[in-house]
């Protein structure tokens, strides 16, 4: 637990490029290789490394201080986020995949 705690910044950050790159999987997975079984490989990874270790973290550091400071509150803002302005950030990510894909698939025909 200590390890965690001492590293809780690194980890989070290293948690956030792995939630976006399993994001990035995803629609490359869904849209480029058209894959149902990297598609579930990339959601499971999503799963793996978005909000369930972030909340967990959070969770942890909060039962360590005793008191909700600023890495608390960062993931706090982190869920608030993913809940709202995310969500239509990964919507709009998706049309772009959708779409980008779609065009190269006619270029190439």
């Amino acid at each position: 637990m200590n390890f965690l705690i001492e590293n809780k910044w690194a980890i989070l950050v290293g948690l956030e490029v792995l939630a976006w790159s399993s994001t990035f999987l995803l629609l490359y997975a869904r849209y480029g290789l058209k894959s149902n079984f990297w598609f579930k490989v990339a959601t499971v990874l999503f799963a793996l490394t978005g909000v369930i270790p972030q909340v967990l973290m959070g969770i942890i550091n909060f039962i360590s201080t005793k008191k909700v400071d600023l890495f608390t509150l960062i993931i706090v803002l982190l869920i608030i986020y993913g809940f709202t302005l995310g969500k239509k950030q990964v919507k709009k990510l998706d049309t772009w995949a959708q779409a980008k894909f779609s065009k190269e698939e006619n270029h190439r025909a």
